[in-house]
């Protein structure tokens, strides 16, 4: 009797982006490797964020989506030249499976465009996405979080879900972590990363208020507080920048648009807590299991929070819902919430312990 020939599949995960999307899809692809053992699972992502998926044991290659570079497509000659050949590159890799997990227009075509026999993903894809699909799966409507309805999309396709959210970081980015911590003369778990920008204002807890919080971040044992933030976010960070003085307690070290997104991430691995918005430092640190305090205002906490982690999470008190995208500017909702609400989460966290990283075993 001959062995049992077991199918080599080439299988393709799509989710170029957001950063903070990108981080907490790791449980597909956890599960896409433990449905197809033996299978060589990429991820399509885009450029700039393919540092948190890079290191993943499970991941096959990381295909880098040039997004800046075919901003135009279809309609600049430099941006077509350089679509089409990523897109006839992409084509090339022959794959088995698609599962766009991103669900829109330019996802969808993206995995038409591969040309695999088994093209999945959610039927309600927003932006017409769903035309490119062949498979397309109902997401049942009780279902509220992100995580949760991306692995209903593998569920409906015969891949049974692992919550396995675990990131990992590069050896390199851990050695600039630890020069960087010599430098300024801090220990693992003894400082705080803050990150208090996010792409729309309307998820930005007011700076004033953060620097409040930080001011006693010392009372919880925090040497240091490492301000984060991409370098056109400078502005937005000015008051906690200031504080990088010598009478600043706990001192302020300035870190906006300083680093790399694998350095963000070593530097919030080695962090003793981590202070944000409703952004991508929240779910990475979420990712690598570290204590974290979110702040939300009109996003919603059951779809996009911090996932199976409400232990810091403090949310506006407010009877209607604004929808971010129509209150793109309007910081109203969430800066009602109060720093002594915030400070309370703080403590709260640094007495339990810190988020589970697997929920399945």
């Amino acid at each position: 009797m001959s062995d049992l020939v077991v199918p080599t599949y080439r299988i393709l995960l799509v989710r170029p982006s957001a950063l903070g999307d990108v981080a907490r899809t790791a449980p597909a692809l956890v599960s896409l490797m433990r449905r197809y053992p033996g299978a060589r699972v990429d991820w399509l992502v885009q450029d700039s964020f393919a540092d948190v998926v890079r290191h993943h044991p499970d991941i096959g290659d990381v295909i880098a989506f040039p997004r800046r570079q075919m901003s135009g497509f279809g309609f600049k000659p430099g941006a077509t030249i350089r679509g089409m050949k990523f897109l006839n590159e992409l084509r090339g890799r022959a794959y088995d499976m698609v599962y766009d997990l991103q669900g829109l227009a330019r996802s969808g075509f993206m995995t038409r465009w591969t040309g695999a026999g088994r093209r999945v993903g959610p039927a309600d894809a927003r932006e017409l996405g769903w035309l490119g699909y062949n498979r397309r799966v109902p997401i049942d409507a009780s279902i509220e979080h992100t995580v949760d309805r991306m692995l209903a999309v593998l569920g409906g396709d015969d891949v049974p879900p692992v919550r396995d959210m675990r990131l990992y970081v590069g050896e390199a980015d851990r050695q600039w972590c630890e020069q960087w911590m010599t430098k300024h003369s801090l220990t693992a778990g003894r400082y705080a990363v803050v990150a208090p920008t996010a792409r729309w204002k309307c998820k930005c807890w007011p700076i004033e208020s953060y620097e409040q919080v930080v001011t006693r971040l010392g009372q919880v044992g925090m040497r240091a507080a490492a301000v984060i933030g991409a370098a056109s976010e400078r502005g937005q960070t000015e008051l906690l920048i200031r504080g990088d003085t010598v009478s600043a307690k706990p001192p302020r070290i300035d870190m906006v648009g300083k680093t790399t997104v694998g350095q963000m991430m070593a530097m919030i691995d080695q962090a003793g807590l981590v202070l944000a918005n409703d952004s991508a430092a929240l779910h990475i640190a979420v990712g690598l299991g570290r204590r974290v305090v979110s702040v939300f205002g009109p996003t919603d906490v059951a779809q996009v929070g911090p996932y199976r982690y409400d232990t810091g999470t403090v949310c506006a008190k407010t009877a209607g819902r604004i929808h971010y995208r129509t209150a793109r500017d309007d910081q109203s909702v969430i800066a009602s919430v109060n720093t002594e609400r915030v400070w309370d989460a703080v403590r709260r966290v640094m007495d339990q312990p810190p988020p589970r990283t697997v929920h399945d075993d």
